[in-house]
């Protein structure tokens, strides 16, 4: 999907937490209706065949109940999209990444081959020899030339028949319909799901470059595929964010660390191997620092034995990137490090159009939830570039794709708490449609059912359920952006605002009811472990009805509150774009 992700280490957080988050967007010209639901162990298959590629796979016997955000309408597959499972490990897959010639020519993308018929023409004297028709045709032209033997050639065909011979299908690999269901129900780290997902990527090859973030109260993972069968993942700094738009982003990747003690980095078994026998590796250390080679000690190079630039090796830097890709990634970090480098002007640091805007920055300030929303409804405001904007100079206005586009489907941030017991660690944060007229509603996942409001998206527009009243509100606050602005982030604020109060009043009946100290911790301090604690784990990794019933409560709750508000918000951009008709008349009747 043409996405948009951010990934926030547990030290660069507010409050300690691992956070992933990605808009997923349909294709131009397309929307894809999605709903938020659980996936209970025995809805989940033993037997997976994809829709798109045909790739049939066994699966584990012992899969755990998870959340997922997948296409409401049946077609293509399953898109689980985003989810926390039951052991508190998530996903978001995918963000659909680039690559370039030299490593798709390499190790060619895993396409499904459909069955197809050919002709052959088939001896019936018995001699066994079975020809094409093209053969045969050119078999007669040499006999006509052979006088007599042209004779009996022809005496032959009258025996002969053409037959259609069906050449079975050929499956293709695993691709982004498939990846939450292949993957997050069987993992218990966020480790785990790399190594899970790389073993699959290496056995039955991808048919899509595709990029995938997996994350436990401890670590972030970020895995990008190479080519059919290859892949590189890097774990994300604690103290750091990542800023990912469609485009390959790994930069600097150890590969010593890959292939031997792998503790920040990981890699397909022979990606040495292949970088090598093609040539891939461009990157110059000297040059990429741009230090005089002679002052560059032997200590110093070999400190780079091992290094690569991935994103040179494997990625892309074409011009599309650079109206398309870079321009995201320019201004997520001109938020989020307006003072650490130069944005804009002649002299800038990094411009739009960089190729070499970091992967990862330690950020100025704590990430927060509303942080990550805002960044990923972004549309470039205060910039030449917001398509909403009439300051824009130049004809730049809208020049640039932005991160809050018409056709996102969803938003999920995933947020891991270490202040929070086992029992209700996760929350998962869901907006669905345009980010710039949405809000972020926080769920804990860790439940049977999500409520009917988010979960009974269908294919005709109703206002009975989340994802149409999102779309019909974009639609209607897009054409009276102006009269609309007001209302929206006032929702905004109010349905926000209700979130943190109602996971703030949950979190402290549970802490209250098992005996938890709630008091946050420091991310890097662990939840004293108790038998109540230890308890209340294995109860809701279980599915116990009693602490099912609590976080079901809330999310009821949040669902109640999440509908008044939005209907009260559609009733008022509905009044404004009524409004802003163009068949308005200002005099009305005497």
């Amino acid at each position: 999907m043409p996405c948009t992700t951010i990934l926030v280490g547990k030290l660069a957080s507010y409050d300690g937490s691992t956070m992933i988050a990605r808009n997923d967007d349909s294709g131009a010209g397309s929307f894809t209706p999605k709903k938020f639901v659980v996936i209970h162990p025995e809805d989940q298959p033993r037997h997976y065949k994809s829709v798109i590629s045909h790739v049939e796979i066994d699966l584990p016997d012992n899969p755990m109940r998870y959340s997922a955000v997948p296409n409401a309408l049946k077609g293509e597959g399953v898109w689980g999209a985003a989810g926390v499972n039951a052991a508190n490990v998530a996903i978001t897959a995918t963000e659909t990444i680039t690559s370039n010639e030299r490593v798709l020519g390499a190790d060619p993308l895993v396409v499904y081959k459909p069955a197809e018929k050919e002709d052959f023409l088939n001896d019936a004297m018995g001699s066994g020899d079975i020809a094409t028709k093209k053969e045969e045709n050119k078999s007669a032209k040499a006999a006509k030339k052979e006088g007599k033997r042209a004779q009996s050639l022809k005496k032959t065909a009258k025996k002969e028949e053409v037959v259609s011979k069906e050449l079975a299908e050929t499956p293709g690999g695993i691709g982004e319909e498939d990846i939450v269901t292949l993957v997050l129900p069987y993992i218990r780290s966020a480790r785990e799901g790399v190594e899970r997902l790389g073993s699959l990527l290496e056995k039955y090859g991808t048919y899509e470059m595709n990029g995938i973030a997996f994350s436990d109260v401890n670590e972030i993972w970020w895995l990008e595929t190479i080519g059919g069968h290859h892949w590189i993942a890097k774990r994300v700094p604690d103290d750091a964010y990542v800023m990912m738009p469609n485009q390959f982003g790994i930069q600097l990747f150890d590969l010593a660390d890959a292939l031997g003690a792998a503790e920040n980095h990981m890699c397909s078994k022979d990606l040495k191997e292949f970088i090598e026998k093609n040539h891939l590796d461009l990157y110059n250390p000297v040059d990429y620092y741009g230090i005089d080679e002679e002052e560059v000690s032997d200590e110093a190079k070999e400190a780079y034995d091992g290094l690569i630039d991935a994103r040179l090796a494997f990625g892309s830097h074409d011009d599309a990137d650079h109206v398309y890709n870079t321009p995201r990634a320019w201004y997520m970090g001109r938020y989020f490090n307006p003072n650490t480098f130069k944005w804009e002007g002649a002299d800038a640091d990094y411009r739009p159009d960089s190729d070499d805007i970091p992967w990862c920055l330690v950020p100025e300030k704590k990430i927060t939830v509303e942080d990550v929303k805002y960044i990923l409804s972004s549309h470039f405001q205060g910039t030449k570039y917001d398509p909403y904007a009439k300051y824009g100079r130049g004809g730049m206005t809208g020049a640039y794709r932005s991160i809050g586009v018409n056709r996102t489907d969803f938003m999920a941030l995933l947020q891991l708490r270490p202040y929070a017991a086992e029992g209700f660690r996760a929350v998962e944060w869901i907006c669905f449609c345009s980010n710039v007229f949405n809000a972020a509603v926080p769920f804990y996942p860790n439940v049977d059912k999500m409520p009917e409001y988010l979960s009974n998206t269908g294919k005709e527009v109703s206002t009975d359920n989340f994802y149409w009243n999102c779309k019909l509100i974009a639609a209607l606050a897009d054409a009276s952006y102006g009269k609309s602005l007001n209302h929206i982030e006032r929702y905004q604020l109010a349905v926000q605002s209700k979130g943190h109060e109602i996971i703030n009043k949950y979190d402290a009946i549970l802490a209250e009811k098992f005996g938890i100290d709630k008091k946050k911790k420091s991310s890097s301090s662990k939840v004293k472990k108790n038998s109540k604690i230890e308890k209340l784990s294995t109860a809701v990794e279980n599915g116990s009805s009693e602490i099912t019933q609590l976080l079901e409560r809330a999310n009821e709750e949040m669902a109640a509150v999440l509908k008044e508000k939005t209907a009260e918000l559609l009733n008022k951009v509905l009044f404004e774009a009524s409004n802003g008709m163009k068949n308005q008349y200002a005099r009305s009747d005497a």
